[in-house]
């Protein structure tokens, strides 16, 4: 509860700095994001030109063909990276907005438990089983906050691993497709 001017000044300052920590974290990884799609459209434009150029250096059908198998693997493990890049930087995002609201409920448990001091404190006789009531919403609110959040991180933490496995899949078959087609042209 706001009862002094300095108390509103020092809660507005919390929530602008709070606004801009969330900015900041937004137009960081916006600015990564950025960054990752300039330098990947950069790499396929110049790997397009050096391919194509292979290509039509060929000197028969049978060459352009084992050209273009071997060029596939390559192709592949750049997309499977920028795939990973792109994951890394969306989980570095949420794992820094996950820490402020996590800092930020913690700074409302404080806040609500000192409240409720200040009521206890107050509050006419009797008044004991209202607070102890409260006492236990808030703690059960808690509980049910780290139970979402740690199901959260378990969630993160298996799709990250389920990526992982994936994309390591696909390189592996796309290897075995390119080496095959190589072996059927040759």
């Amino acid at each position: 509860m706001i009862t002094s001017p300095e108390q509103f000044a020092v809660a507005n300052k919390a929530a602008v700095d709070s606004m801009l920590s969330l900015a900041n974290t937004a137009l960081a990884s916006a600015e990564r994001i950025a960054a990752l799609n300039l330098n990947t459209a950069r790499s396929v434009l110049e790997d397009s030109v050096s391919n194509t150029k292979a290509i039509l250096g060929a000197k028969d059908p049978q060459e352009a063909m084992s050209l273009q198998a071997s060029l596939t693997q390559p192709n592949v493990e750049k997309a499977v990276a920028y795939t990973r890049s792109m994951y890394e930087i969306t989980a570095q995002t949420r794992e820094e907005l996950a820490k402020m609201i996590e800092s930020q409920f913690a700074d409302f448990q404080k806040q609500v438990a000192s409240l409720l001091d200040q009521a206890t404190k107050s509050s006419p006789a009797g008044s004991d089983v209202a607070v102890a009531a409260v006492k236990s919403a808030i703690a059960a609110a808690n509980s049910a906050f780290d139970s979402m959040n740690k199901a959260a991180k378990q969630v993160s933490e298996i799709a990250e691993a389920n990526v992982a496995a994936a994309t390591n899949a696909t390189v592996k078959a796309v290897g075995a497709t390119a080496a095959a087609a190589k072996k059927k042209v040759a």
